[in-house]
């Protein structure tokens, strides 16, 4: 794999504001993606996060929580070195389950596949109305494509995932909107903390309905504020 930096990728600084991650570009202070996916959640799926509390407990959920973060930051951390040439392969005295799950990552999910690597953590923004940061962008199996990286409890179904796929449309449609490409693949690349490998895509026409599904919450979240604000 190469790195091509055809793109300028704007700077930012994630801020909170009203309790909600937005991010700081200067000019703009734009919602997050997963913000946005939030505060639109169905009532069926708040119901289910509130059972799953009720059942292992409110601080047993947040411990829960807690550890798979601070696992997903570790694992994203080794990916991007990896990504970025800065990563020794052949040292290996970092035997954490952190780094066992990104190298099946790496040896599942990237080597022979991600060609050419345009950006690594790049912010991504859709003019006024939200912005995200991706974990990777470039050409994946000879397609322009967005790349999440993702840790898991346990192997996941896909029609447990939309919310993955509604990010990596919401960040594919920003790309094409600033910079006139034309990302129409999502990859996810996710393992388990039992080092399950699982690799999901979604392109074409699916990828499209997942991208006008997301614009429809963009303007949920946005007629939402302008009720909490009259």
């Amino acid at each position: 794999m190469k790195w091509n930096k055809k793109y300028n990728y704007p700077s930012s600084i994630r801020a909170i504001l009203n309790g909600k991650r937005h991010y700081d570009l200067g000019s703009e202070k734009l919602p997050s993606v997963t913000t946005i996916l939030n505060a639109t959640q169905s009532e069926e799926k708040k119901a289910s996060l509130q059972a799953w509390k009720d059942r292992v407990g409110h601080k047993q959920a947040e411990v829960i929580k807690r550890e798979a973060s601070n696992r997903g930051s570790s694992m994203h951390d080794y990916l991007e070195k990896f990504l970025l040439g800065k990563l020794n392969l052949d040292l290996l005295g970092d035997n954490t389950r952190e780094r066992a799950m990104a190298d099946q990552i790496i040896e599942n999910g990237l080597r022979n596949k991600l060609s050419e690597i345009w950006a690594t953590e790049c912010v991504l923004y859709y003019p006024s109305k939200y912005a995200g940061a991706a974990d990777c962008v470039g050409i994946y199996e000879n397609q322009e494509t967005i790349i999440d990286f993702k840790q898991t409890n346990k192997p996941k179904k896909e029609e447990w995932i939309e919310d993955y796929y509604l990010q990596c449309a919401a960040y594919a449609l920003a790309h094409n909107t600033v910079y006139g490409s034309n990302i129409n693949k999502a990859v996810i690349l996710m393992c388990s903390k039992d080092n399950m490998f699982q690799r999901f895509i979604v392109e074409g026409t699916p990828f499209r309905e997942f991208q006008n599904k997301f614009l429809e919450k963009v303007e949920q979240y946005y007629f939402q504020i302008k009720n909490q604000s009259s």
